[in-house]
């Protein structure tokens, strides 16, 4: 079993290098790490072991996953971007709108939000991670469906800047 420290430091690593794959094994294990690049269509990536803050990890004692084909992000039309500020799921994980089922939304489609303010949870790895808005505005499209798996730089709601 992979150390998840030692995922952590791999995934920081892939950050900071702005890397989209690391492929690495020993005798023991093998651990293949995928970052999508968005600004490209999207890749092939290998099933997710676990949920994790990369797009797919693999690691088993011999052998990798095999690969699967990644869904295709909704991505609304340019001339309904003009004048809109996208905001990026800063990680893998579960897309939540609300803090539980029965809470009213953190953000809806012509509502307000300001910047500091929660927009939506990301739940990786079994830790609910509050999204924070970096601008104030109005909320004109979620492009993500509750409980959807999103993507590391993945857009998930288009605002209009007050």
């Amino acid at each position: 079993m992979i150390d998840i420290r030692k995922l952590k430091e791999l995934v920081k690593l892939m950050v900071q290098n702005d890397l989209t794959e690391m492929d690495l094994r020993d005798s023991e294990e093998q651990v293949t790490l995928h970052r999508p690049n968005h600004w490209s269509a999207p890749q092939q990536v290998q099933a997710p072991v676990a949920a994790a803050p990369i797009a797919a990890v693999a690691a088993s004692p011999t052998a990798g996953a095999a690969p699967a084909t990644a869904p295709a992000p909704e991505v609304a039309e340019a001339s309904d971007r003009a004048g809109l500020v996208a905001i990026e799921s800063p990680m893998v994980g579960t897309y939540y709108s609300a803090s539980s089922p029965d809470a009213d939304p953190f953000a809806t489609v012509g509502g307000p939000i300001s910047e500091g303010g929660v927009v939506c949870l990301i739940e990786a790895m079994k830790i609910f991670n509050e999204i924070k808005s970096e601008i104030s505005g109005t909320v004109e499209k979620i492009l993500v469906a509750n409980g959807d798996a999103v993507e590391f730089g993945q857009e998930i709601m288009l605002v209009r800047p007050a």
